[in-house]
């Protein structure tokens, strides 16, 4: 912990930048699901402020939310945190489109628009950088929905617009509309499915890319062992790689990034998200977090620099890993059963 602070204060707090295709934003940016719901109980209002705040203050610019995120609340909150300081972030939102609220032309953007109208009221502002589509309805064409955020572009409700969780031929299709600003998906050491053809279509195309969960809900972090408990709503009592036998059976993943993290004298979170920058300089990870030690550390990734060695030596040892245990959406949707 005293290595990675010092480094937050050497660098003066600047934070490196990136561009989600016209976007720039800084190179990690912060999640703020978590302090609404998904991992358990978080802190009160006025911390959860604070934390914001200070993330800003240690050179973050990127904010992520969700009209979804504690049924509104959490935009609310994000809103409220970054209002001093609005000009000079980039917020990004997302909002879901209901099967019923899809049909002509007219009656789907009538329906985007209102879920917008109802996410800027709750965040104070006029207009969000980056709008995204909160994962991919498969019922209404994603040209349908490309269409309607061409419109709300025009209009300068949003300046660009993303998809998340979305499939190459999604992209692509809708991308030939309304050119994507960004994608966010899962991504980490432990989840690599979107390496074969997203990112690849991400980097033809000029699309950001935009990590959510860039540590494994925390797994990366080195701090979880089999033993640890979760309740109330956090997504870890469903997700299988927490399960007792799949923390065991991960070990070998997290004895390799411990090992480079002591090599670069730095922490596991911090080589896990500087694995994920050396990759394509148009990656940009959310880690989420509500302490702030944490957030510090995960922005503090920005300055741990790998070698093209070190990258190679990474990924030459993770092909030799097996992941136990994933995270999939079919996970989470358990969630809503538990008590």
């Amino acid at each position: 912990m005293r290595f990675m602070m010092c480094k937050l204060k050497e660098r003066n707090k600047v934070m490196p930048k990136r561009k989600l295709r016209n976007l720039e934003v800084s190179a990690i940016g912060l999640g703020c699901m978590g302090f609404s719901h998904g991992y358990g109980p978080g802190p009160d209002k006025n911390e959860a402020i604070k934390l914001i705040r200070q993330a800003y203050d240690l050179g973050c610019t990127f904010f992520d939310t969700a009209e979804g995120y504690g049924l509104g609340s959490n935009e609310e909150l994000v809103g409220e945190a970054l209002k001093p300081i609005r000009d000079k972030v980039i917020i990004a939102t997302k909002f879901r489109v209901a099967d019923s609220e899809y049909g002509s032309k007219k009656k789907t953007l009538r329906s985007v628009r209102s879920h917008l109208d109802a996410s800027l009221k709750r965040l104070g502002t006029e207009h969000v950088e980056l709008y995204y589509q909160h994962r991919i309805n498969k019922n209404v064409p994603v040209e349908e929905i490309a269409y309607c955020m061409g419109e709300l572009i025009r209009e300068g409700k949003i300046l660009g617009w993303g998809q998340s969780q979305s499939t190459e031929d999604e992209i692509r299709r809708a991308h030939a509309v309304t050119p994507l600003t960004a994608i966010q998906s899962e991504y980490s050491i432990m989840e690599r499915m979107f390496e074969k053809d997203v990112i690849p279509a991400c980097e033809e195309l000029g699309i950001g890319f935009v990590p959510f969960s860039p540590l494994a809900s925390g797994f990366l972090s080195g701090k979880v062992n089999a033993d640890t408990q979760y309740v109330g709503d956090d997504v870890r009592r469903v997700i299988t790689r927490f399960n007792r036998e799949n923390i065991l059976a991960n070990q070998s993943l997290l004895d390799l990034i411990t090992r480079f993290a002591e090599m670069k004298g730095a922490t596991p979170a911090q080589i896990s998200l500087a694995w994920m920058l050396h990759k394509k300089d148009f990656i940009v990870p959310i880690p989420g977090s509500r302490k702030l030690e944490r957030i510090g550390e995960n922005l503090g990734a920005a300055d741990v620099e790998l070698t093209e060695e070190e990258f190679t030596q990474i990924e030459a040892e993770l092909a030799k890993i097996e992941v136990h245990g994933n995270r999939t959406d079919e996970d989470i949707a358990k969630l809503r059963w538990l008590k």
